[in-house]
């Protein structure tokens, strides 16, 4: 029951500090993608709250997983349209349907490098523009688990500990066990016409974002 609090107490702090932090992606993806009001975005594996932090009224189409009821019926100068599929095969839509694929902290939950580099063609596929945001190996505290330098710990003590959260937190338990960490350099060659910037917190890498804007 501690280990369950201290995870209560790491996602309470947590939402205390995301939307700052959210919001200033959202101001970089304003700003360097400069949407116009109206355009079509297909947003993958997201949730309508982090658009609150974007000015420009856009018709913005979410995409979750088949049984992920993210559907949410919120007050917005944004349109919504809600719809079930997965990221890794969006066949249903033409290619450059979208103006602008977004995705925030989704291509470290697809299922490992094969999956990862679907996504990735899927995500250029859909539209001429894209963003995509990661967190970082890097930064000490890690951004599922709230374990610092998560991703350092020895295999043989990993699974001694998913073990246990199998017991009392079995959703969150698979949750973690599969979140895969996208290093830089992995990012860069899934999106190898992207620009690739470093987001960061306390002079410490947070998170990797890259994006494309049709010259």
């Amino acid at each position: 029951m501690l280990r369950y609090a201290r995870i209560k107490l790491f996602y309470f702090l947590k939402g205390l500090v995301a939307p700052h932090a959210r919001r200033g992606r959202m101001q970089d993806f304003e700003r360097l993608l400069q949407p116009s009001p109206g355009a079509r975005i297909i947003d993958l594996g997201g949730t309508p709250h982090i658009w609150q932090f974007v000015d420009t009224p856009m018709n913005i189409t979410i995409v979750n997983l088949p049984g992920s009821n993210m559907r949410e019926e919120i007050s917005s100068h944004h349109t919504f349209t809600y719809i079930e599929g997965n990221a890794t095969n969006l066949s249903e839509f033409k290619d450059n349907h979208f103006d602008v694929t977004f995705s925030n902290s989704v291509i470290e939950h697809v299922g490992g490098p094969e999956n990862e580099k679907l996504f990735a063609k899927e995500v250029r596929r859909l539209a001429p523009s894209y963003w995509v945001q990661t967190p970082s190996v890097w930064f000490p505290l890690e951004a599922h688990t709230g374990i610092p330098f998560w991703w350092w710990i020895p295999k043989r003590i990993k699974s001694i500990m998913h073990k246990r959260w199998e017991k009392i937190l079995p959703d969150w338990n698979v949750m973690v066990s599969e979140t895969v960490v996208i290093k830089k350099s992995n990012l860069k060659s899934y999106f190898p016409d992207g620009i690739l910037k470093t987001e960061t917190m306390l002079g410490m890498p947070k998170s990797y974002y890259t994006y494309r804007v049709p010259r």
